[in-house]
């Protein structure tokens, strides 16, 4: 008896050993994609758009690289999501989060092939994760007492972090720059209060940190360049009725004077708004939109500095450090909270003029400007600062540090192999095939930095079968080095974050034993 199509024509499912065989291949292919772009030495990919401007993208950072792919394969769309959580998350480890996932899948893919059951593999893998993050805890450093020796910690991390991206040439001088924007944040993760402003020229050593706020605008003509104890006013709103504007309606005069009444009247009201605005007792408005010329002669003649068009980002964000609210109305200035800062002043960075205001209410608000020889490499650069940013106000919370450069995964792979041997059953399969995965990660470190990764690997295990070993892979020297001596530190919260990311997204797709594709939309013929 024939069985009755249940899907509809076009819809099509896989089953059992091919709907896993797409997964794994998927998620391998994603997996070898990323790969090259890990550790120090790792390479670069050139992302082109197919949109208008054919704008590109050079970056190492793994999760733009797969934000910006389109995928039809869903097992790959899982690392991509768990590439872009990490990124959300902490910040770095995007590509090792990718990199585990798809080693483990690598693993699980020749157990299923030894008949082992996906739901054995998954149960073991838990089993190792656990006893990996275990292994990772007893091997912390936690230097929260000692600001001293934890703000080395933090320029350690920042070091390590850039040293695999774009900024790792003067990555003394950025990690510089990340740990003291970091720390003026006093504990809180908020970023909102760096800003990074980017300006093309000059190499990317120019760069620098300045206390206080930039805001990328020039001042109006004949206004004040200079202001102390500067009272702020953030406002979004029309300052541009000055003419008359009304739209699709007609207005029917008999004679030329009429109009300039009407004018008159229209200048009146602007006259009366900015008589409000003054009433605040202020000396510096900001505004969202446009300012017209009268108004901007009014406010001129008070003395007063009006800046026109802040973009969003940037009125949210001096609102939030000038400790003032973003108004629209001005009919009770009792109620409206003012901003306050120091002192505002125009500077010149490169070619361009900004407003600078310093000694704002947040003390902790401060703008990084990049420089450098091209967008792209400012780009780059804004989003590796990013990642170190990101790390810094994680670990200032979590003050938990481990050493880097492949001795964690060493260090967790020791301990998982030790669980397997003590395992009974076909889960220790599975639990060694775990530590066969962590290994992977530094295995790929010495092969993206031209070395021989067989050897060094296991010269690697050699030595972390001493106790209270510090090896992990020194890629500049080519050979197994001291990571404490080296100052090369991670966050415990990143790693962390990549084994549990990994070991969650390996056990989703494992899971995984049919796939059905919908039936794609059919346009209806508009005859």
């Amino acid at each position: 008896m024939a069985v009755e199509k249940i899907l509809k024509d076009d819809a099509s499912e896989e089953k059992g050993e091919r709907a896993r065989m797409a997964s794994f291949v998927g998620a391998i292919a994603i997996t070898d994609l990323v790969k090259t772009t890990l550790g120090p030495k790792g390479m670069d990919k050139i992302l082109q758009s197919t949109g208008r401007g054919h704008e590109v993208t050079v970056t190492n950072d793994g999760a733009t690289i797969l934000k910006s792919l389109h995928i039809d394969n869903p097992a790959a769309k899982v690392l991509i999501d768990i590439s872009k959580v990490q990124d959300d998350e902490v910040g770095d480890g995007t590509t090792s989060v990718v990199v585990l996932a798809g080693e483990l899948l690598r693993e699980a893919e020749k157990l299923v092939a030894a008949k082992i059951h996906p739901m054995t593999i998954i149960s073991g893998y838990r089993m190792a994760a656990e006893c990996a993050r275990n292994a990772l805890l007893q091997r912390v450093v936690d230097n929260k007492e000692n600001a001293e020796k934890f703000k080395s910690d933090l320029m350690k991390i920042a070091m390590t972090t850039l040293s695999s991206k774009i900024l790792s040439q003067d990555k003394e001088h950025f990690a510089q720059l990340a740990v003291d924007a970091v720390m003026r944040l006093k504990g809180s993760t908020n970023l909102e209060a760096i800003q990074i402003i980017k300006k093309p020229g000059g190499s990317l050593k120019d760069s620098f940190l300045d206390e206080g706020f930039i805001l990328d605008k020039k001042i109006g003509l004949g206004q004040p360049k200079r202001i102390e104890n500067a009272k702020i006013l953030v406002a979004n709103t029309a300052m541009d009725t000055d003419k008359v504007k009304i739209y699709g309606a007609r207005v029917r005069v008999d004679s030329m004077s009429k109009v300039a009444e009407i004018e008159g009247a229209e200048k009146e009201k602007m006259r009366e708004k900015v008589k409000k605005i003054l009433g605040h007792g202020i000396n510096c408005f900001v505004n969202r939109q446009l300012i017209y010329n009268f108004p901007e002669e009014l406010f001129a003649d008070a003395g007063i500095l009006a800046i026109e068009h802040a973009d969003f980002d940037g009125i949210e964000r001096l609102a939030l450090v000038t400790g003032g609210e973003i108004a629209s109305t001005f009919d009770n200035p009792e109620s409206v909270k003012l901003g306050h800062c120091k002192l505002i002043e125009e500077i010149m960075i490169g070619e361009d003029k900004l407003i600078h205001f310093s000694g704002v209410e947040m003390g902790q608000a401060c703008t990084i400007v990049l420089r450098g020889a091209s967008h792209h490499v400012l780009d780059e650069a804004e989003r590796s600062l990013h990642d170190a940013l990101c790390v810094l106000s994680q670990t200032v919370n979590d003050t938990r540090v481990l050493l880097g450069g492949g001795w964690p995964e060493m260090v967790m792979a020791k301990e998982v192999d030790k669980l397997a041997r003590k395992t009974p059953g076909k889960k220790s399969h599975a639990i060694e095939a775990f530590s066969r995965a962590l290994l992977a990660i530094p295995t790929i470190i010495a092969d993206n930095a031209g070395l021989d990764s067989a050897d060094l690997v296991a010269k690697l295990r050699a030595e972390h079968h001493k106790e209270g070993c510090n090896a992990g892979i020194d890629v500049i020297s080519g050979s197994v080095g001291d990571m404490a001596e080296l100052g090369i530190s991670e966050a415990f919260k990143v790693k962390q974050a990549v084994l549990l990311s990994a070991t969650e997204a390996a056990e989703m797709i494992l899971r995984v034993d049919e796939i059905i594709t919908c039936a794609p939309r059919k346009r209806e013929d508009r005859m």
